[in-house]
């Protein structure tokens, strides 16, 4: 999977153990127990983590009322945001395909 630099160092440092995406045709193939390699967009680079649990929603609202926030990558003093979701993804999507939050443990 690709990401952003920024969700990318948080993943790379920890602070960040849950990924969210739409749960689209390629992300419902995803199993508990599952490799996933991410990529920084920016510069290439790559980290392996294993799937530890999926969490599936209707919308990201749902989502982040369900999950922690310091989980999701935000800081304490962030707000956490389900609006932030919207420049990824079209209601629509998010309509038909729901949204899932993949748990990951960096390997």
């Amino acid at each position: 999977m690709r990401l952003h630099p920024e969700p990318f160092e948080k993943i790379k440092n920890g602070t960040k153990i849950i990924e969210m995406r739409l749960n689209d045709e390629k992300r419902q193939k995803i199993q508990i127990g599952d490799k996933i390699e991410f990529e920084n967009r920016a510069n290439g680079e790559k980290l392996s983590a294993i799937v530890m649990a999926l969490y599936r929603f209707s919308n990201f609202e749902e989502l982040y009322r369900s999950l922690s926030k310091r989980d999701l990558g935000y800081a304490d003093d962030e707000e956490a945001n389900p609006e932030d979701m919207s420049q990824y993804y079209s209601e629509d999507d998010i309509r038909k395909f729901g949204v899932v939050g993949i748990e990951i443990h960096k390997l």
